[in-house]
């Protein structure tokens, strides 16, 4: 049960960050203005994400295995992380799209079809909450999947 509340805890510290970030990213005019240069700004994210994951699995090892973690056990605690991640990524797409950001559906659209990337169509049918919510859990899940494998790799003590 400590296990749980471990890789819990650090889920919500992520699903806040992810917040603070987005509100960040709108605050940079990375979803009005920048629009355009979105797509690779937020890889800046993706240190701050594989830190929160390393933190919380070496609180595991720490807390739970005393010290001592196999690359399984680390993994395991990584994909559990990831697990409640992806439960809380469609309460963040909500939050975000809602509340931090209403507009951002509109400008990505308005890009899309204004720079010819995409037609009307096919901008609706991406840009919108179910898909944003369907993408943000497939990519939480797949994301925290390959930083548990990988950060287990150096976590891992006898």
């Amino acid at each position: 049960m400590k296990r749980v509340k471990i890789e819990l805890k650090w889920a919500i510290i992520f699903t806040i960050m992810s917040l603070a970030w987005m509100l960040l990213e709108k605050t940079l005019g990375w979803h009005d203005e920048s629009i355009a240069d979105h797509w690779w700004l937020t890889l800046f994210f993706l240190p701050f994400a594989v830190i929160i994951y390393l933190l919380a699995m070496r609180e595991t090892r720490r807390r739970v295995y005393k010290g001592k973690m196999t690359w399984k056990q680390g993994f395991l605690s990584g994909l559990l992380m990831a697990v409640f991640v992806t439960l809380l990524s469609p309460l963040a797409q909500y939050i975000t799209h809602n509340y931090i950001t209403p507009e951002y559906f509109e400008s990505v659209r308005n890009y899309s079809v204004t720079n010819e990337l995409m037609s009307i169509e096919k901008a609706n049918a991406y840009f919108n909450i179910t898909s944003y919510i369907w993408q943000a859990a497939i990519g939480a899940f797949a994301g925290g999947f390959i930083t548990s494998a990988i950060g287990a790799l150096f976590l891992m003590r006898k």
